[in-house]
């Protein structure tokens, strides 16, 4: 796998190294797929919307750019979270006139949920996003769209840059699609199916539909805004055409975003307390709560708050279908003491990077022992030493960096900045984690916002 060229002149950030067991209370702004997809049925609601304490970061910041530019009125209010003001959104005005660019930078959600929406507007809305943006699978959603109808120009890349040009009106009803490459196409369809004249009939045809848990969260969000949807048939939707009711809603906490402080205590040992954990939620993120047993760590949940103890020594486990946790199972499996199978991620070369070349190849720069297999990764117990991770302009590749250098002296994290994608906060995050080791009392961490 070759990969874009990293630019040497992009920062390097010395990880925390500590030797202490860690004693650490930790808040996470809110979810990024929850916020985004809230924002798209917000710009297709029957009236103005309210998202209270949402994710402020690059892929949320783009989100609401891109509905903007295709009319929404999407503002910012003073709200009680304590990571930015809530958002407020009139929805734009389906069927009117206006050509419009959308800058998709490197989000899944921005280049795949947007165009449906284009395709709403009369006029023509141009897609692109980062360098790494056009390496990533975009053929089902466009070919999605032709299939409805809609007008899209994309040079025969099946990629950015394209042009959707929307006429207003989507007729809507059965489409087949291959989803095999990322969850989100499902999704995409999904959130916008309520506005085309007769729904959708979504089928997906070919290998299994990775991440599931974001269809289900999909579905979720749209019955709770009043959208009729029928997934009693595996690999089926049916939308129902009608309203999308507007709503007021608090977003949850990102649990993806969480795993790599939870897994801070298999690493260093100690206890780390995760604030705000919902009982029941559709995110993938509680996985963690089955995973990190698995891998040595004790784990309870009580009164909202989740609660990880670890003894400083990783156990190897087989982990299936881990989705986008998979980067940091895989930074603890290389401090494991014992090999690990990793299986069911075979997607992952598909997100922001290919995640299993990148993991294998800054792995066994430091030292460790990981393979690629056809859908996933096996790591072997191996001496680490420090040196440059390299992140590939991917936030999880930066944090599973992080979390390797907990344990391992001299761990260089090219580009942390990259965490801006969906943790602006996360540097200091960390920092204040590392802080917290040795700590009788405790630490808290919340961005320097408490």
């Amino acid at each position: 796998m070759s990969f874009p060229a990293e630019p040497q002149t992009l920062p390097l950030w010395p990880a925390p190294r500590v030797s202490a067991p860690l004693n650490a209370d930790v808040r996470i702004p809110g979810s990024k797929s929850l916020t985004n997809r809230y924002l798209v049925l917000a710009a297709l609601a029957d009236g103005p919307s309210r998202l209270r304490a949402p994710l402020h970061s690059r892929d949320t910041a783009l989100m609401v750019a891109s509905l903007r530019a295709l009319g929404a009125d999407v503002r910012e209010v003073e709200g009680e979270g304590a990571f930015g003001p809530d958002l407020e959104v009139r929805p734009m005005e389906t069927g009117s006139a206006s050509d419009a660019g959308v800058d998709c930078g490197l989000a899944g959600t921005v280049m795949r949920f947007v165009p449906p929406l284009a395709a709403l507007k009369d006029g023509n809305t141009a897609f692109d996003g980062d360098p790494h943006a056009r390496l990533r699978p975009m053929s089902a959603t466009i070919s999605a769209l032709r299939g409805l109808g809609v007008t899209v120009h994309d040079n025969g890349t099946g990629s950015l840059p394209f042009t959707v040009s929307g006429t207003g009106d989507v007729p809507g009803g059965r489409l087949e699609i291959d989803a095999g490459a990322s969850s989100q196409f499902v999704s995409a369809l999904l959130l916008t199916g309520a506005r085309f004249r007769n729904g959708l009939h979504l089928v997906h045809v070919g290998s299994s539909v990775p991440s599931r848990e974001h269809i289900a969260m999909t579905v979720q969000v749209l019955r709770e805004t009043g959208v009729d949807v029928d997934d009693s048939v595996p690999n089926e939707w049916k939308v129902a055409p009608g309203p999308i009711r507007a709503f007021d809603v608090t977003i949850e906490p990102d649990l993806s975003n969480a795993g790599p402080f939870l897994a801070a205590a298999l690493v260093a040992g100690g206890t780390v307390r995760m604030s705000g954990w919902p009982e029941r939620t559709a995110q993938v993120g509680d996985r963690w709560r089955q995973i990190l047993p698995q891998l040595g760590g004790r784990v309870q949940l009580s009164g909202g708050s989740l609660t990880v103890t670890g003894s400083g020594r990783i156990t190897g486990a087989e982990v299936a279908d881990a989705s986008e946790l998979a980067p940091t199972v895989a930074a603890l499996c290389a401090l494991a003491d014992s090999p690990s199978v990793l299986t069911g991620i075979a997607h992952l070369r598909g997100h922001e990077t290919d995640r299993l070349a990148a993991l294998t190849t800054e792995i066994n720069r430091l030292g460790g022992d990981a393979a690629e297999t056809p859908d996933g990764l096996v790591i072997r117990p191996a001496p680490l030493h420090g040196g440059v991770f390299e992140t590939y302009a991917d936030h999880r590749m930066a944090t599973a960096g992080a979390l390797i250098g907990l344990a391992v002296s001299g761990v260089q994290v090219r580009d942390v900045a990259t965490t801006a994608k969906t943790l602006p906060e996360f540097p200091q995050l960390w920092q204040e984690l590392a802080d917290s080791a040795g700590s009788s009392t405790g630490t808290s961490l919340e961005a320097g916002l408490l």
